[in-house]
């Protein structure tokens, strides 16, 4: 499917997979989730969703791991949409890279399938990568009642922790040391100006 189309999620649980194909020089990348509320933002970290934090509080979102099936590998989330609490109004689909750019990982998709049947639902090819650190693959969304998946495409330079700041997580920076300040500009000291006492005439500097 082109990029920025969508369409009808009618199984009540799906699995989504990012794949692409593996090889000498090809970093790795990770799945992970975001659950937005209408905001557009999280409600708070708990809402994010990855390998660190594989499992939402709701039970409806599960980071399941990476297979590897000859030159292909693919990481997996499993969204149970009966389960989305009704406050969330989307479900962000992000990967993001360790140790390079999604344009130096080759035949990446992310494709949404049945969890119960596995057929797939849609599939969504990504072609235009170049150096972006974190890209938002597609989307689960809620439309009149009804969950559609949209495929969004969207790159971030600035990995997953820019991609996880836009949507409202606290991410912990490194502690770094502060840069040396410049050095401020020597000035002659000024002495105050003797007060003029009413009647009195006033000092000579």
């Amino acid at each position: 499917m082109p990029k920025g189309s969508n369409v009808p999620v009618p199984a009540p649980a799906v699995r989504v997979e990012l794949g692409w194909t593996s090889g000498a020089g090809v970093p790795d990348a990770d799945a992970s989730a975001l659950l937005l509320a209408s905001s557009g933002k999280v409600r708070s970290d708990d809402d994010f969703v990855f390998y660190n934090q594989a499992v939402h509080s709701s039970g409806a979102v599960r980071h399941e791991g990476k297979k590897t099936d000859g030159g292909r590998v693919s990481d997996a989330l499993v969204v149970d949409l009966a389960r989305v609490e009704p406050a969330i109004e989307t479900v962000v689909l992000a990967a993001s890279t360790d140790g390079g750019t999604f344009g130096q990982v080759p035949g990446l998709f992310i494709r949404v399938v049945d969890a119960a049947n596995g057929a797939e639902i849609a599939r969504y090819d990504s072609e235009d990568a170049t150096v972006e650190t974190a890209f938002v693959l597609g989307e689960l969304y809620r439309r009149q009642g009804a969950w559609k998946f949209r495929a969004v495409g969207q790159g971030y330079g600035s990995g997953l922790q820019g991609l996880a700041t836009d949507y409202g997580i606290s991410v912990d920076e490194p502690q770094q040391a502060p840069p040396p300040a410049a050095p401020a500009a020597v000035q002659s000291p000024v002495a105050p100006a003797a007060p003029v006492t009413p009647g009195a005439p006033a000092q000579a500097p």
